[in-house]
């Protein structure tokens, strides 16, 4: 699966044109808009955001390793349990057709048949097919690969977060040496993530041996497999109020009030016009605001605010320095 997407040959071009000013090794990292031209689908936008990580100016497999431990420690911040990243490396497939590398990257979608099925629907020869499709089940980790994997175990992680696996292929045309796909497994097998070494794309536009490395994150994928696994924090917290307006005759009030309140650090939401009071209180209900602030005719006599804490359904009756006493302790 291509999650990165193509936001590589941009950067690459940049690294580039900027290669004599900046200082090696060049580590970055970017978040953008992206934009696809295929049918939308579950986590699969037209439009969509992407964050990229890369190391450009090393050659050797610690410039991948870290970028893959990078990959994982990101999931491991944002509070997953687990976060699995499946290590590959194209050098494996150096005597393989790229059209067969690209049918084997769907061997997930589409199953062994199916990748033989492509395959001979590119011209490859049933046999070969086969052939094929046999190597890359039975590849061993070479060199880089050991380095990395005793790299992230150096790091820390525990070990069902990084597997070798050899069916991980990688469509693009450029990706060569380690490549990698992060998956969460509690959020079903789809990837997050997608990272590889493109070397040759980096000297195509620099004219130089400089080495990249790098991933593109699916910043949609990942919010989505949050939501799942219930990840996403709640943002309401005690400090955030509805100011409700009674009435027309009573906007002005209802703004002073809000302006003392966020005077103070409290978040205010001031309703935009007079309506039901019913309209309002289920608005603040929906938009999980725990208190709001109605000042009627009887409350203005008083001098006074209603405080109705919404997840209580209690109300009480106070004046705004007691209304800040209770939300700002």
């Amino acid at each position: 699966m291509a999650l990165r997407y193509d936001q590589t040959v941009p950067t690459c071009r940049v690294v580039a044109q900027y290669q004599n000013q900046l200082i090696f090794p060049f580590k970055r990292y970017q978040i953008q808009p992206a934009f696809r031209a295929e049918k939308p689908q579950k986590g699969r936008y037209r439009e969509f955001t992407q964050v990229d990580a890369d190391i450009f100016g090393v050659k050797t497999p610690d410039a991948d390793a870290e970028t893959i431990a990078l990959s994982l420690d990101i999931y491991r911040q944002l509070g997953f349990k687990q976060a699995l990243v499946r290590i590959n490396s194209r050098a494996l497939f150096k005597d393989m057709p790229y059209e067969a590398i690209v049918s084997i990257d769907k061997i997930k979608k589409i199953g062994d048949d199916g990748v033989i099925k492509e395959m001979e629907t590119k011209g490859i020869a049933l046999p070969k097919a086969k052939e094929y499709l046999s190597y890359v089940k039975n590849l061993e980790p070479n060199e880089e690969i050991a380095f990395i994997l005793k790299y992230i175990d150096d790091y820390g992680f525990p070990e069902d977060w990084c597997v070798f696996d050899p069916t991980i292929a990688r469509s693009f045309s450029y990706s060569m040496g380690p490549i990698w796909e992060v998956e969460i497994p509690d959020a079903g097998d789809q990837s997050v993530l997608g990272g590889e070494r493109y070397d040759g794309l980096v000297e195509k536009f620099s004219g130089k041996d400089i080495g990249g490395t790098g991933f593109g994150l699916g910043f949609d994928r990942t919010l989505e497999a949050a939501q799942t696994l219930g990840l996403i924090p709640n943002l309401a917290t005690n400090r955030s109020v509805l100011v409700t307006i009674f009435s027309a005759d009573a906007q002005k009030r209802s703004i002073q009030i809000s302006s003392s309140l966020r005077r103070q650090g409290l978040s205010v939401d001031l309703y935009p016009a007079a309506d039901k009071l019913d309209k309002q209180l289920k608005y603040a209900d929906r938009k999980g605001i725990p208190y709001v602030v109605i000042q009627g005719p009887e409350e203005v006599g008083k001098g006074v605010v209603k405080l109705k804490d919404m997840k209580a359904q209690t109300q009480e009756e106070l004046t705004i320095d007691a209304v800040i006493q209770k939300l700002c302790p």
